[in-house]
């Protein structure tokens, strides 16, 4: 087997350009040199966007969650089966704090950021400067549910927290699969998305030296990822204007799209003490529950809340 690593990244870029005929979100599962070459890209711009909506995010807060969801989203279709799940978990010591992502094998990802109003541009380039925000004394974790007894995890140390490099060090080292991945997220002045998507390339245990050199010539001279995106019709054009014999998999479309519901939430409330419980009764005389993951919100009402009392207490003789 071949070994080598690419560590490529696209800057998000405060900037307005003309939209063209939107591509809808969805992810392409492709091989290119004889089957000797992997590739996932997708484009993910209205699921970033619904995802700077929820959260009122900020234009790094918005690139940070971006890049990871768009990374995510091809992680999950890398998943055996529609049990299974993952989870990012990325920390580097910045003012962002954590940011947190699940991913399904159905195309559908979720996740958020601590602090989702950070805005913050490198002083030379004017661009969002992601790596300060997400900082690199910290890590990048994925946690895969495989629905055995226990979950499979591998964790690395950041690069850059520019997110795009510190998954290709994840795939190379925890994953031993050497990959090269861009990621991007275009950011209008209005603080509104424009293009985001991710592009991973992954050599195969029979790729040749000459296919990672051509690899390496084709991340070395391709414009960003969210460039791409917006100049092409199709994900497939966008392989096909890169490799001369991409053969398609498969497609898949994606959303951001949180799995919470009323009942989940009325679970987390049996979590809480009797105290706790009791004051919301009371004192409250109801409350709200937030999904951290998607910013929905529940009411529950004073007697909602005395009916699951009663029935805790039920359940407990």
């Amino acid at each position: 087997m071949v070994s080598s690593s690419f560590f490529i990244y696209d800057y998000d870029i405060l900037h307005v350009l003309v939209r063209s005929e939107i591509m809808k979100d969805y992810l392409v599962k492709a091989l290119a040199c004889e089957e000797r070459v992997r590739i996932y890209i997708c484009n993910s711009t209205a699921l970033v966007e619904n995802a700077r909506k929820r959260f009122d995010l900020w234009p790094t807060s918005a690139a940070a969650l971006g890049r990871t969801l768009s990374v995510a989203s091809l992680m999950g279709s890398m998943l055996k089966s529609d049990k299974e799940q993952l989870t990012i978990r990325i920390n580097g010591g910045g003012p962002i704090g954590t940011v947190l992502v699940d991913a399904y094998s159905d195309g559908h990802v979720r996740g958020f950021v601590s602090d989702p109003h950070i805005m913050l541009q490198y002083n030379d380039t004017g661009k969002l400067a992601v790596g300060t925000a997400v900082g690199k004394e910290g890590y990048l974790e994925v946690i895969k549910d495989l629905n055995m007894k226990e979950n499979w995890s591998g964790t690395v140390a950041l690069q850059s927290g520019e997110i795009g490099d510190d998954f290709a060090y994840y795939f190379t080292v925890s994953e031993q699969t050497p990959s090269a991945v861009s990621v991007g997220v275009l950011v209008d002045t209005d603080n509104s998305i424009l293009s985001a998507g991710a592009l991973i390339i992954q050599m195969m245990p029979d790729a040749t030296e000459e296919d990672i050199v051509k690899v390496e010539g084709i991340v070395a001279n391709m414009k960003h990822i969210s460039t791409l995106l917006r100049e092409h019709d199709s994900l497939e054009a966008i392989l096909e204007g890169m490799f001369d014999d991409v053969k398609v998999l498969a497609t898949q479309d994606i959303e951001f799209r949180c799995h919470c519901d009323r009942a989940t939430m009325k679970r987390v409330l049996t979590t809480l003490s009797k105290e706790e419980r009791q004051k919301m009764i009371e004192e409250d005389h109801g409350c709200e529950i937030t999904c951290n993951f998607c910013g929905e919100k529940y009411q529950f009402s004073e007697e909602e809340l005395k009916d699951l009392e009663r029935f805790i207490e039920q359940y407990a003789k």
